[in-house]
């Protein structure tokens, strides 16, 4: 594996990190709120995440208002 293979990589992971992370914050304080709400605190939480479009946070966002936290943490 190349060195620009193994850095990019690792922003990967980094960004995925960061992104379960702030996923797992949301379910916790927001499990059983309403999908509305639960999308607007994910837009603000996760505006510089590249890759995840307004229907990939409906989804994040309806399966925290149900009490479920889609992270795996």
């Amino acid at each position: 594996m190349t060195e620009a293979s193994l850095i990019r990589t690792n922003v990967e992971h980094e960004a995925n990190r960061v992104l379960f992370g702030i996923v797992h914050e949301v379910a916790k304080g927001y499990a059983g709120a309403s999908v509305p709400e639960v999308a607007a605190v994910l837009r603000r939480r996760l505006v510089d995440v590249p890759g995840l479009d307004g229907q990939g946070i409906r989804r994040i966002a309806e399966e925290i208002s149900v009490g479920r936290d889609p992270s795996g943490l």
